[in-house]
């Protein structure tokens, strides 16, 4: 078996283990300190929207001897702004101007012709106007409001609605990290941004639900026992799913990296930059925020109630009269099992989030010759 998947057994049996749970206080004040940076960024930059929110004119020219960088000064120069100039495969240019109209991509035209030695019939100009960008950017709008909905009522159905807001939050938490990396990276905010934080939602959606069920099995039980309090059932449970959240999101970070990094950097494949960026940090982002920010809330809202308040005083009232045989070991985590695994046996002290060893048995005595003489009867 590899390393990897003698980790993940060992995770699942309880023989190693992180205290995620235990130690959230510290990961909420890092995702509050990435936050705040997102935002700020956010803030000060603001985002560089595509010609399809701002609208304006996109002028794809046949194959030219002038560089990119030339033609990029040129087009300033026409235009009086900034414009963004791409090389194609052909030998071609793709030059794209915001805040432009029809009269004045004419004469934009007309002095690339002349700068760049083309035929003005050769440069073709495509409109944009910014009615259309707004409402797309609407349309954006609309879907993902419809779809936090969804999931809350879903989530709500399904597990409970504590769980529900969590996932609310860590997704909330996830589109703010991509949108603020944005920001301070200063890559274009496209149609295939959109596409891809959209797209986003749903990983990051399918790591959070991938803990929560395996914390509603454990759970199911967690008042009938007096060994782990409902912090520690939670905190195994993100142990037991620890390497599968992993796998799934290395798989799927190295197809998205390959379009960022390979296609984006190395090619100078541009615009697969705009749907790349957003699908890295999202996807990298959605799996961070299920394991440290999720289940952590999750375990926070269900810790106010009556019942597990209860559950905790008595668990802990167990392990104070248990002497050495209840001490609880050093932070980790045990193996989630099913909701009768080990959480109905209330005769062992160990704490969830700890190494757990063997158990030790005590040797009983069933009423074997119990009040009769050894030996035979005379």
């Amino acid at each position: 078996m590899s390393r990897l998947g003698n980790l993940g057994a060992k995770l699942y049996r309880g023989e190693v283990g992180y205290d995620f749970v235990g130690k959230r206080k510290f990961w909420y004040a890092v995702s509050i300190l990435i936050t705040i940076t997102a935002i700020a960024g956010l803030a000060v930059r603001g985002l560089s929207m595509g010609i399809e929110f701002q609208g304006g004119a996109v002028f794809t020219t046949p194959k030219t001897s002038v560089s990119a960088p030339q033609a990029e000064t040129i087009a300033e120069d026409a235009a009086g702004h900034d414009a963004l100039v791409q090389e194609l495969g052909n030998g071609g240019l793709r030059i794209q101007i915001s805040n432009v109209d029809t009269e004045k991509s004419d004469e934009i035209r007309d002095t690339l012709s002349r700068e760049l030695d083309v035929a003005a019939d050769d440069i073709n100009a495509d409109l944009v106007g910014p009615s259309w960008g707004s409402q797309i950017a609407n349309k954006a709008w609309t879907g993902l409001g419809v779809f936090m909905i969804l999931v809350v009522i879903y989530l709500a159905i399904a597990f409970e609605w504590r769980m529900a807001l969590a996932a609310l939050i860590a997704l909330i938490h996830d589109i703010t990290i991509t949108v603020g990396v944005y920001a301070l990276v200063g890559f274009e905010v496209t149609v295939g941004t959109v596409i891809g934080l959209l797209t986003i939602l749903g990983y990051s959606l399918y790591d959070t639900v991938v803990v929560f069920d395996s914390l509603k099995e454990s759970s199911k039980d967690a008042t009938k026992q007096t060994r782990w309090t409902y912090s520690e059932i939670a905190n195994r449970s993100i142990n037991a799913t620890l390497v599968r959240s992993i796998n799934t999101t290395a798989v799927a970070l190295l197809p998205v990296g390959a379009l960022l990094f390979i296609g984006g950097g190395f090619l100078g494949a541009g615009m697969l930059n705009d749907i790349s960026l957003s699908l890295f940090v999202g996807l990298a982002a959605g799996a961070y925020s299920s394991i440290f920010i999720a289940t952590p809330l999750v375990a926070d809202f269900k810790e106010t109630e009556p019942q597990m308040k209860a559950l905790k005083r008595r668990v802990l009232a167990k392990r104070a009269q248990g002497g050495d045989e209840g001490e609880p070991q050093p932070a980790g985590a045990t193996a989630v099992g099913t909701a009768g695994d080990d959480l109905g046996d209330e005769g062992d002290g160990a704490e969830t989030g700890s190494l757990v060893g063997p158990r030790r048995t005590q040797p009983t005595s069933r009423g074997r010759g119990r009040g009769r003489p050894s030996g035979k009867r005379r």
